[in-house]
């Protein structure tokens, strides 16, 4: 399905669940407007409707439309991180996966490549890990030690469970590695963004990165980042490569439009 009707789709069932509501908010008026405007072609006015909207209430559906509306504006780079950002937020969208596999194909980018625990980590929405972790540690070591507290019988269901509980916990503690390494990952936002070889502005270019890079932010050092790609590691400036996780859209949108901002349902 086109971009332009799934976002459309999106933004009606999303209408009509807001005017059930008693009152709108702030981030439901901006929705609206986004969509509307989407709809109607004006994808810059749309943009900056689903940033705003998802500054005050980030979401992955916002985030996805977000970069619906980048994409169709031309902003590969901007596009291809609110993408990623639904994603962190909402890893079971497969609108926002599909468009951000589009995408990268239609720019011909490269997929980072991820470790075994960062694949294991984006299974699920980053901040539950911990919730897991904690849950199937209690709930192996409870079903372990209560029915002697209370001198039941042990039956075999409760190894059974104890031993499921400590399993999942076990994965729980990589993937909860790989949610803090992934969090380095960001993308170059603008085409043929220069790579330096010191952080200093007479720097020899290393290379120039296209829009919709993505990297590893290793390094800050004043407005300059030392980042590494699949290819090469050097220094960018800092308004020009945004981490995925920075708030999860906060960061969104050019420099010219102070605000590239992100995500809602």
């Amino acid at each position: 399905m086109p971009l332009m009707a799934r976002v459309c789709i999106v933004g009606l069932i999303a209408m009509v669940g807001l005017a059930k509501a008693a009152s709108a908010t702030p981030a439901d008026a901006l929705f609206r407007y986004a969509t509307n405007a989407y709809c109607a072609g004006e994808y810059s006015q749309a943009a900056l409707g689903f940033a705003q909207a998802a500054s005050l209430k980030p979401a992955g559906g916002t985030l996805q439309n977000l970069g619906n509306a980048e994409w169709q504006s031309g902003k590969v780079g901007v596009a291809i991180l609110a993408w990623e950002q639904a994603l962190w937020l909402d890893p079971f969208n497969p609108f926002s996966r599909a468009n951000l596999r589009f995408g990268r194909h239609a720019a011909q980018l490269e997929a980072p490549e991820l470790s075994w625990y960062e694949v294991v980590s984006s299974w699920l929405p980053a901040d539950w890990w911990a919730w897991v972790a904690a849950l199937s540690l209690w709930s192996s070591i409870g079903i372990s030690t209560v029915p002697g507290i209370l001198r039941w019988r042990k039956a075999s269901w409760h190894q059974a469970v104890s031993a499921f509980g400590l399993a999942v916990f076990l994965l729980s503690v990589p993937a909860q590695l790989g949610v803090h390494t992934r969090s380095r990952l960001g993308v170059v936002l603008f085409k043929d963004v220069p790579l330096r070889l010191t952080p200093t502005a007479e720097a020899q270019y290393i290379t120039r990165l296209p829009a919709g890079e993505t990297a590893r932010l290793e390094h800050r050092r004043g407005k300059y980042l030392r980042i590494r790609t699949g290819h090469a590691t050097g220094w960018v400036l800092d308004g020009e490569f945004r981490v995925v996780c920075s708030g999860a859209g906060a960061d969104l949108g050019s420099p010219q439009e102070k605000g590239m901002v992100a995500g809602r349902n």
